[in-house]
């Protein structure tokens, strides 16, 4: 069955200490269908409000507490008001509920109640604010490395075929796609392997209507947006690259490379890359790469495993004589970054793009002929970072280079300062 989610719910929590350990009793007024719950406290330690705050609860976490939780059958309230969630399953890093909180006051704390019904199912029925999809030609033929006739078909999984190359007219826009409600964005799964920012006109999901007219279409302004950046021979924003002979080399020569939608959800989408042999300078490494977005944020989190270590890697983005450039290395209360902004849209208007990297990853700033880039180590075959674009064109998008500094430092802010959130003791 589905419910919509716009009504209140009753709820009576009662809070008391029982050697020495906070225990939340919780009664719920809700039909009946969510008979058991559970209560999460999610804190912000910063001493800023924070907006559209994701929450993860891990599923292992959920079951060491409650055998018993079924993911098919629950729901996350605010008090009286329930929010819009989903439980990952495909995803290994982030594989548990996903929650987004719309605001989190400077120092406050916040309960949510988990509510759930043992067997069964019950769907919920939310707006739809992510998306993540990858689209390839059927019913066709390869000439050489084109790809000819046939048409798209939406898929979860694909192997790159040795065939494909840049324009080889395989792959709907190129690539992979995925969004939020702010922003969208693309990366070619060919040799070039670099992202691409699409500028949203509109909070609701677009990538499904990209690239069917035309192929390439979306480099002028649509009714939705369009794509608002050049990439060219750069890293776009946050494409992995190796430093080598004062380059930057984008993940080009591989054995085989796969790509599989991980996660399409409403509140949360994910993406994972698996590039095999990637061939750079000296070095030899196969790459996992997982791409994910949230609702409400314009921030992309790219985390990556490698097959070893290695001091070499870089990322960054565009570089454009209209974007003027930022840098920060970072401490313990700020992510570095490296960002631009200026009127470097395709659009001409104003655009600004970042990338946001934990301080002990950092190596250090350069550039070379077609990007501004940010040298990082990988740690214990480890790496995260996060980039962003954020395009004026959007529904209350940043229009100035000082709106644009104060965003980007504040969303420093929250990286290095992370929400906590833990699963309290709880009865029914």
């Amino acid at each position: 069955m589905e419910k919509n989610s716009n009504y209140p719910l009753k709820t009576v929590l009662l809070t008391f200490i029982l050697g020495g350990i906070l225990v939340i009793v919780s009664s719920w007024n809700f039909e009946g269908e969510f008979s058991e719950s559970f209560v999460v406290r999610v804190t912000n330690q910063m001493k800023r409000n924070r907006s559209n705050v994701m929450v993860f609860i891990p599923s292992e976490k959920i079951k060491a507490i409650r055998s018993d939780f079924n993911s098919k059958a629950f729901i996350v309230a605010d008090g009286e008001t329930e929010l819009a969630s989903q439980f990952n399953k495909t995803d290994k890093e982030f594989n548990g509920i996903v929650v987004v909180i719309d605001n989190l006051k400077a120092g406050a704390s916040k309960d949510l109640t988990i509510q759930y019904n043992k067997s069964g199912e019950i769907s919920r029925q939310y707006p739809k604010k992510t998306q993540a999809e990858l689209s390839s030609k059927v019913n066709g033929e390869w000439k050489g490395r084109e790809y000819i006739g046939g048409e798209f078909k939406n898929i979860d999984y694909l192997r790159v075929p040795k065939e494909h190359k840049d324009h080889s007219w395989f792959l709907r826009y190129e690539g992979p796609g995925w969004e939020s409600d702010k922003v969208g964005y693309r990366f070619y799964l060919d040799q070039r392997n670099a992202t691409d920012v699409f500028g949203k006109k509109v909070s609701e999901p677009v990538l499904q209507k990209v690239g069917l007219d035309g192929f390439d279409s979306y480099h002028e302004m649509q009714p939705w947006g369009m794509d608002v950046m050049k990439t060219g021979k750069a890293l776009g924003v946050g494409s992995l690259g190796m430093w080598v002979n004062n380059a930057a080399t984008r993940v080009e020569f591989t054995d085989s490379v796969i790509s599989k939608i991980d996660e399409n959800g409403n509140v949360f989408s994910s993406i994972l890359t698996k590039y095999y042999g990637w061939k750079a300078g000296n070095e030899m490494l196969d790459v996992s790469s997982r791409l994910s977005i949230h609702a409400g944020t314009r921030l992309t989190n790219n985390q990556f495993d490698f097959s070893k270590d290695s001091e070499n890697l870089c990322t960054g983005i565009v570089k454009d004589v209209k974007g003027k450039l930022f840098t920060k290395q970072g401490d313990d209360k700020s992510w570095g970054y490296i960002a631009s902004y200026g009127p470097q849209s395709l659009n001409k208007d104003n655009l600004g793009v970042a990338v946001l990297f934990a301080p002990k990853n950092f190596s250090g700033f350069t550039s070379d002929e077609f990007s501004q880039v940010v040298k990082l180590k990988s740690l214990d075959h480890k790496l995260q970072y996060y980039f962003l674009g954020a395009w004026e064109g959007e529904p209350g998008g940043i229009k100035t280079e000082a709106e644009f500094l104060d965003y980007l430092n504040d969303v420093a802010n929250q990286l290095a300062q992370p929400v906590t959130v833990q699963i309290l003791k709880s009865k029914k």
